[in-house]
C-alpha cells in the first residue's frame, strides 16, 4: 500500500519537497508513486508525447510547462499511450484537455487546470533535467508520491528508505 503524502511529509519534514496546493486531479486514480522523469517545455508537448509513448513502469512524468494556461500539454490520445505503456502518473505545471476521457483512464494525472486549446508541436523541450515547479526542485530519478492531499518529492535514497519500510 502507498504511504500517504501527509505521513511522508511528517516523517521527512523539510527534506520532503511538497508541490503547491494548486494541482487538480484529472485521472481516475489519485494515488501514485514512482521515479521522476522530468521535462521542461513551454506550450509544446513534443517531448511529452515522445516520452509517454515509451515504457513507464515505476515512473512518474513531471512536467514544468511554465504554468501556462493558454494550451493543453496533455489530452486523451497521449494519456491513453501513458496507460498502455504502464506509467504510474503524470504531474503537469500546465493544463490538460479531454477531461471526460481522462477521468476514465487508469492513471493519476495532476495539472493546474483544463483548456480546450491544444499545444503546438515544434519539437522543443528538454528531458531528464532538473526542473522547478512553483519553487520546488525536482530532479530526474527523485521519488514522486501523490494522493488526494498533494504531491511529495523525495531524493532517491529517501524513496528507497520509504519502500524498504
Amino acid at each position: 500500500m502507498l504511504s500517504a503524502t501527509t505521513d511522508i511529509s511528517d516523517r521527512f519534514g523539510d527534506e520532503a519537497r511538497v508541490l503547491g496546493p494548486n494541482l487538480l486531479d484529472f485521472g481516475s486514480r489519485t494515488r501514485f508513486r514512482g521515479s521522476a522523469v522530468t521535462i521542461k517545455c513551454f506550450e509544446d508537448n513534443s517531448r511529452i508525447k515522445e516520452t509517454l509513448a515509451s515504457p513507464g513502469h515505476g515512473k512518474v512524468l513531471v512536467v514544468d510547462g511554465g504554468a501556462s494556461k493558454r494550451c493543453a500539454l496533455l489530452g486523451d490520445m497521449i494519456a491513453r499511450d501513458a496507460v498502455a505503456n504502464g506509467w504510474e502518473g503524470i504531474v503537469i505545471s500546465g493544463c490538460v484537455r479531454d477531461i471526460a476521457v481522462l477521468k476514465t483512464l487508469n492513471i493519476a494525472i495532476k495539472a493546474l487546470g483544463a483548456t480546450p486549446r491544444r499545444s503546438t508541436r515544434r519539437d522543443e523541450g528538454t528531458r531528464d533535467i532538473p526542473i522547478t515547479i512553483a519553487g520546488t526542485a525536482i530532479n530526474a530519478g527523485d521519488m514522486v508520491i501523490g494522493d488526494e492531499d498533494g504531491v511529495v518529492i523525495l531524493a532517491p535514497e529517501q524513496g528507497e528508505e520509504l519502500i524498504a519500510k
